[in-house]
């Protein structure tokens, strides 16, 4: 016999709201703090019961296009609430879904009882400005505010110096790395990716909220071109996030109780049934391996045990696309196939990349797919360099127990973890690659290679591969062989920093 939990402390997404800003005039773009009060009053609106101005939980998603001092406050301010709980975020891709499963056993444990999850950037109308040295009507820039901590911050000077403490140049690392694990070719990993991000661009281009709102062929998504020149190998301008946006969105949840109060029709409804959460070392050169991610993996385990244990019982999902390899993992743990359909969205190319705010407008999408009609939805938010993992289960029907405080799988993650390397920034002799990427110019020229090596010691440690070297940039990037596990000298360079070469 089961217990019927009590409406007041069942927690429903009850409004989803989202805005997307083209302006003509580079000085009637809104700003941040506009774009997310639209994307709550719309958010309320589509719950149909004037519940914004009872919102007592307010969560924003961290925003890097413009500062201000304290914006969760001066947004209750506009939105004319005074919230018990007023947050703004950390740095984070899967902060959305954090914020929302939060707000959701906020609601659970009766602390809250309407709770709005929101975020928006408009890094498009801001580069654009200062590119034309125009000077925004906005709310002053706020020069002195905190400026967050960043995945660079917690890189070792080497990774730094070397290129690789940005996103763009460290998923590669994993790219490379996974593709050999799986015993693939890197022309059969690049295939695959080309395939997988043709299906985000399908997905964005039937989104009318998307930035980019047309279909990509797989070939054209992966073959270099003066206008999609290459970044950091294997990785070309449209298989990278896009953050040139002016986006906003916002979640509105409730009790179920409230919702029945207000008066919101039975099948507008979305249910929250669980989630799971765990982390990376932050420092990428503090792990064990670059082949799979153990928090990736035991937050998804989790998730699977949640519907049965078979990542096949959703019928919508939603799988983080900052670069192509984070969903290729994450559909491979899930025991998903190559036919999947990663994206109810768009994915971060061609939906378009708010920063941390993106799965923001996933869960306004997926709120949308299960009204219209699909059963179960999956919402895997990740951040950092594959660092920080959400992920959240939605569904169109309740279920009969209460939502679980067990969050973290912390544990779970950290068990699985091997010995990791020492890491050093002198060493001679051979160097077998661990994995590599090569980084490009803006020109899409070689700027230089970095490799991952392991000396023969055990030991990890960085190197560059210099322009000039040909043979070894060749090596590395041969479509039909992967240079992983390869052998070639260690040296230094005249300015002190590690190189390598392939063996001949």
């Amino acid at each position: 016999m089961t217990t019927q939990l009590p409406a007041d402390r069942i927690p429903v997404i009850v409004g989803v709201g989202e805005i997307a800003d083209h302006p003509k005039d580079i000085a009637q773009g809104l700003e941040p703090l506009a774009l997310l009060e639209q994307a709550v009053q719309r958010a309320g609106d589509d719950s149909a019961a004037g519940l914004v101005r009872e919102i007592d939980a307010l969560d924003i998603v961290n925003f890097l296009s413009w500062r201000y001092h304290e914006p969760e406050q001066q947004l209750a301010k506009r939105l004319g609430v005074t919230p018990r709980h007023c947050f703004y975020g950390p740095v984070g891709g899967e902060s959305p879904i954090r914020f929302i499963h939060e707000a959701a056993l906020r609601i659970a444990r009766g602390e809250a009882s309407v709770a709005v999850v929101c975020g928006a950037e408009a890094q498009s109308t801001a580069t654009k400005a200062a590119r034309a040295k125009l000077e925004l009507p906005w709310t002053p820039f706020a020069s002195d505010a905190p400026e967050p901590k960043r995945g660079a911050a917690f890189q070792k000077p080497l990774a730094t110096q070397l290129g690789v403490a940005r996103p763009i140049t460290v998923y590669p690392l994993y790219e490379a790395a996974t593709a050999a694990h799986w015993g693939q070719t890197p022309r059969q990993a690049l295939d695959e990716s080309g395939v997988l991000w043709s299906r985000y661009a399908q997905a964005a281009a039937a989104n009318p909220n998307a930035w980019i709102k047309r279909g990509f062929a797989p070939h054209e998504i992966t073959t270099p071109s003066p206008d999609n020149r290459l970044i950091a190998w294997p990785y070309t301008k449209l298989m990278v996030a896009n953050p040139s946006v002016n986006l906003g969105a916002a979640v509105l949840l409730t009790s179920l109780a409230k919702a029945r109060e207000a008066g919101i029709a039975e099948d507008r409804l979305i249910y929250i049934h669980g989630g799971a959460s765990a982390e990376e070392p932050r420092d990428f050169l503090a792990r064990d391996q670059f082949t799979q991610s153990h928090a990736q993996n035991a937050v998804l385990d989790t998730i699977k045990s949640l519907v049965g244990g078979d990542g096949r019982a959703f019928d919508a999902i939603e799988l983080y696309s900052c670069f192509p390899v984070v969903p290729k993992m994450a559909r491979r743990t899930l025991g998903l196939g190559d036919d999947v359909q990663p994206t109810v969205t768009g994915g971060l190319t061609f939906f378009g990349a708010p920063l941390n705010t993106y799965m923001t407008h996933a869960a306004c999408a997926m709120v949308r797919r299960l009204r219209g009609g699909a059963r179960l939805g999956l919402l895997y938010g990740q951040g950092g360099f594959v660092t920080k993992h959400h992920a959240l289960v939605l569904s169109r029907k309740p279920q009969q127990e209460a939502l679980s405080e067990q969050v973290s799988v912390q544990a779970k993650a950290d068990a699985a973890y091997g010995e990791v390397p020492a890491f050093v920034t002198e060493a001679s002799g051979d160097g077998t690659v661990e994995t590599f990427t090569v980084i490009y110019t803006g020109k899409g020229e070689v700027e230089h290679g970095v490799v991952m090596l392991r000396t023969a010691d055990g030991a990890r440690t960085l190197a560059r591969v210099p322009a000039q070297d040909q043979a070894t940039l060749a090596f590395l990037t041969n479509m039909e062989r992967s240079p992983i596990g390869a052998r070639g000298a260690m040296s230094v360079g005249a300015d002190g920093v590690p190189e390598w070469r392939a063996a001949s």
